[in-house]
């Protein structure tokens, strides 16, 4: 997105009316090494997606955003839609807090509909195993990861951090399937779609409920039957203890739930990283 020129032919050859942007770094511990990087990729491109979308006049936008624009220490989780934002903890989520308050600034000045869909933290693939993610360097995802570990292409697990102030001392985070992830955008979607008002809307995209490293490393062994190895390590720059979501906004407004467990998840990777590794011999 940062080629505007390229970007503004998408707009000239193409009809359409609602933009759904995903584009963006999204790595924490990356964004705090790298921040110019992220501020670049992420808020230049989306400025210039922005002004091409008021130029060729397409007015709706899903966003996706993340629930690192939450301020963690302005109270424990779970996260409301109306928890204080800001003070956030690394640059990517920097990035993602910019661009909301970017597209508010469009939705009351320009008029803009905006959804800005506030991902907890999505894992999983396709129940068929046939797509998915299997990044080919060392991933900054944690089941990735572990599922790297699982097959024997990574010798060991750095858990980042034993620590924190949780029951075993590792990070908890509210994990998403992804599926579940996509239903959300569909429905929002609709939302957009339907509506005869102008829209902006924060919508917390979660379960509303934490899991631990530790935890997902014992469910990794019991969908594959084998014994993680793993090791604790330092902990990682902008990391916090605890986070999930209070979910019900999303409900309320388009009827959207979590449906599958993190225990799902990982088996649904489990089966989409086999696949890929029987097709790769």
């Amino acid at each position: 997105m940062k080629d505007k020129q390229n970007l503004e032919k998408v707009f000239k050859e193409n009809k359409f009316d609602t933009v759904v942007h995903f584009a963006g770094l999204k790595a924490v511990g990356e964004s705090c090494e790298k921040p110019f990087l992220y501020y670049e990729n992420s808020i230049i491109g989306s400025l210039n997606l922005f002004e091409l979308m008021l130029k060729y006049s397409v007015k709706n936008i899903i966003f996706s955003s993340s629930a690192t624009v939450y301020d963690s220490t302005a109270g424990k989780a779970p996260f409301f839609e109306n928890n204080t934002t800001g003070k956030t903890t690394n640059p990517y989520g920097t990035t993602k807090l910019v661009i909301e308050n970017i597209l508010r600034d469009l939705s009351n000045h320009k008029g803009l509909n905006v959804v800005n869909l506030r991902y907890f933290n999505p894992i999983g693939a396709h129940k068929s195993g046939f797509l998915g993610e299997n990044p080919n360097n060392i991933t900054n995802n944690l089941l990735p990861y572990v599922m790297k570990v699982a097959i024997g292409e990574l010798e060991v697990l750095k858990v980042f951090g034993g620590d924190y102030d949780t029951e075993d001392g590792t990070c908890k985070r509210d994990y998403i399937h992804v599926m579940d992830l996509a239903d959300a955008h569909f429905k929002a979607f609709k939302f957009l779609q339907n509506s005869s008002k102008k829209i902006y809307e924060e919508i917390n995209i979660g379960t509303g409920f934490a899991t631990s490293v530790l935890e997902i490393i014992k469910m990794t062994n019991e969908v594959t039957g084998g014994n993680l190895p793993y090791k604790i390590t330092d902990r990682r720059a902008g990391d916090v203890d605890i986070v999930y979501c209070n979910a019900d906004k999303a409900k309320k407004l388009f009827d959207w739930q979590a449906k599958l467990s993190v225990k799902e998840a990982v088996e649904d990777q489990y089966k989409f990283v086999i696949n890929q590794n029987n097709k790769n011999k």
